[in-house]
């Protein structure tokens, strides 16, 4: 792709710059460990395995370096949580009894040009590997992939998941208002589904949001952070597309996993069953349930109990996710992982599949990293 004015728009896994300043909220302090379980050397859950954790951001040092050094961010965008290393991820996991995260990588900056961005996601993948390869078992990573840069993106399937292990991409809900599921993705899709591709989603600030200062970040409404409620929308949206488009079904061989329990999906299932005939192309209610078992879901959040999750989904594909470092360590402790202990909807038997046993079903390489 030659570089236009277009591959100079917002890039980002996990969120935007200015949208990270205001997410900063709340404190990266660790918490007293909310489990007995918890302490060093990856320690085995009540389940008797070690937790697999499938949501866990990472915001390479040497990225943030560069960037800086560009001119692309300033270093006081960045919250707290964004500057954290992996010694500090290793003692939050410790802590909740975490044995391998596997990285869901942010780059959130505005890039100039392709050239550019496929450095920015050459310095991560590199700072990713050396993570993995200087802590085993412990890290394993996603190929981050900017859809809206279609070379870019076919490049970084070639060198990270053919060249340098990673065990999944991971994508934005949308690029510039352009859902995943849309055709003029399928190029890359494609190669994802010849390489059988995990490919993981994480949502972005809804399109066409406000202007003006503090930049794209803006809350929609003011006062409350996007990512409270806009971020549940955005997935819904690309989850609904993919759906209307038949994503799975025209591309069969990819997994395609939802974070925050697939945002508001579950609950507006019906909804979308019965009303699904008024979209374009009409949405048949059969495909509705198909694609709802089809999908993949995390547990970051904390997120709602599971009963509705688990009425229109398989337990088999709900994985176990903190949102590690955008989540602060408290919140996982304190609150989200004694919710999923003691939600009423699942069995001890799932709780496991959860933590562990559907992560290694999903990416048999986790057992290996």
């Amino acid at each position: 792709m030659a570089d236009t004015p277009s591959t100079s728009g917002l890039r980002l896994l996990g969120m935007p710059a200015d949208e990270l300043r205001i997410s900063a909220a709340g404190t990266v302090e660790f918490a007293s460990p909310a489990h007995d379980e918890a302490a060093p050397g990856a320690p085995e859950t009540h389940s008797g395995h070690a937790r697999i954790d499938m949501h866990h951001h990472y915001c390479a040092p040497e990225w943030r370096e560069w960037a800086v050094r560009h001119g692309l961010i300033r270093a006081e965008q960045l919250p707290p949580w964004a500057k954290l290393d992996t010694e500090d991820a290793i003692r939050f996991m410790d802590r909740a009894g975490i044995s391998t995260a596997v990285l869901k990588p942010m780059l959130p900056a505005r890039y100039h040009s392709s050239a550019q961005l496929r450095e920015a996601i050459t310095i991560t993948l590199q700072s990713m590997t050396e993570a993995a390869s200087s802590h085993p078992g412990r890290f394993s990573f996603y190929v981050p992939l900017f859809l809206d840069d279609p070379d870019a993106s076919s490049w970084a399937v070639r060198r990270g998941l053919g060249r340098l292990g990673a065990v999944g991409v991971n994508l934005t809900a949308n690029y510039g208002g352009v859902y995943l599921g849309d055709p003029s993705y399928d190029r890359v899709f494609h190669e994802l589904d010849e390489a059988s591709a995990v490919v993981d989603t994480h949502p972005h600030n809804l399109p066409g949001g406000p202007p003006g200062p503090p930049g794209p970040g803006a809350a929609t409404v003011p006062g409350i952070p996007n990512f409270l409620c806009d971020f549940l929308l955005d997935t819904t949206r690309a989850a609904v597309n993919m759906i209307s488009k038949r994503t799975l079904d025209r591309f069969p061989n990819i997994s395609v996993v939802l974070p925050h329990a697939g945002g508001f999906l579950p609950y507006i299932a019906n909804r979308l069953q019965a009303l699904g005939r008024f979209c374009d192309p009409p949405v048949d209610a059969g495909a509705v349930r198909e694609y709802l078992g089809r999908f993949y879901y995390d547990t970051a959040g904390p997120m709602a109990p599971a009963a509705t999750l688990l009425a229109h989904v398989p337990a088999e594909h709900i994985l176990f996710g903190t949102d590690y470092p955008a989540a602060p360590a408290d919140t996982v402790l304190e609150l989200a992982l004694p919710a999923l202990d003691a939600d009423p909807s699942f069995t001890p038997e799932q709780l496991r599949g959860i933590y562990h046993d559907n992560a290694l079903g999903l990416i048999p390489q986790l057992a290996t990293v």
